[in-house]
């Protein structure tokens, strides 16, 4: 039994949280990680309404006996939080308010009974969410898939568990338990999984992703801009992505082309142009798994790396 302060906040089993990727991770991906013993985020994005919200929270629940969890973009909110007025409804157990100040919607989120965490980069980032009043927080290295800062994930962990007395968990490069366990061995809470579960027949998005990644080697990702141009992704400079290296990153990665250029020449629906975000751990998926599977195997081999040490 991996017993943290994850664990022991969630009531779960496995501590471990399923990346709430966007344009991949819904109901059906969240449910199964929750069934599997973790907790399962959906991906709440700019473009979700509230009827799909709520359409995905009720396959979670159906799938993983009730509790879910929502992930949502905080530049997003400034504009328009209508996102999260969707997302508290359905009395979520945990929110994570990442990628900007979640100052505003803290009480907000609080007062509808859930945990509020942020992905943090920077040790700044780290005071932000502090004087916000998060539960705790995610140190989101470098290496992780999607958008994400400029920091690797260990010095960034050992930066933040040394600079906070808030719980601290790690999200980048960790798709088996030897992470997972490292994680735990230096101080974590727990873990986010993102590119481990991408393979698995549950994410939403093009089947082509699943064998791209299965295809990928760790060094067959590059940290890039030109998916957001292209698709008018309004995503704040700090944040790059990254994805899967291919046919568009190979034209138009670091050409400064402009968006109009990379939207003409951009199509998702197309293997070798269509975006694939996925982190420097794509060489540790190997195969396609289902999600509780990899879940489940993810917190067997920790806990049996671990226990050579108690």
């Amino acid at each position: 039994m991996l017993d943290t302060w994850l664990t022991r906040e969630l009531g779960i089993s496995v501590p471990l949280l399923g990346a709430p990727m966007g344009g991949r991770a819904g109901g059906r991906l969240a449910g199964e990680v929750t069934r599997a013993g973790g907790l399962g985020l959906i991906g709440a994005a700019r473009y979700n309404t509230a009827e799909w919200i709520e359409g995905e929270v009720r396959t979670a629940r159906e799938i993983g006996g009730g509790a879910v969890g929502f992930g949502l973009m905080t530049w997003a909110l400034a504009d328009d939080d209508s996102l999260l007025t969707a997302v508290l409804e359905h009395r979520p157990q945990l929110v994570t308010l990442s990628f900007g100040d979640p100052a505003p919607y803290i009480e907000r989120v609080h007062e509808a009974g859930a945990v509020v965490l942020s992905q943090i980069n920077t040790v700044d980032d780290l005071r932000v969410v502090e004087a916000a009043g998060v539960d705790a927080v995610i140190a989101q290295g470098h290496e992780a898939g999607g958008h994400t800062g400029r920091i690797g994930t260990l010095p960034l962990l050992q930066e933040v568990l040394e600079s906070t007395s808030l719980p601290v968990l790690a999200a980048g490069g960790i798709a088996t338990g030897r992470g997972l366990a490292a994680v735990l061995a230096a101080g974590g809470q727990g873990a986010l999984v993102g590119t481990a579960l991408l393979a698995s027949p549950e994410t939403v998005g093009p089947d082509y992703a699943r064998g791209r990644l299965v295809e990928a080697g760790s060094a067959d990702t590059v940290y890039t801009d030109v998916f957001d141009k292209a698709r008018h992704q309004p995503w704040p400079a700090r944040w790059g992505g990254r994805a899967l290296r291919n046919a568009f990153t190979e034209e138009w990665h670091g050409r400064g082309a402009d968006e109009d250029t990379l939207a003409a020449a951009y199509t998702g629906d197309d293997p070798d142009i269509g975006v694939v975000y996925a982190g420097e751990a794509a060489g540790l998926v190997r195969s396609e798994r289902p999600a509780g599977e990899v879940i489940r195997g993810i917190a067997e081999q920790a806990e049996t790396l671990l226990s050579r040490f108690r």
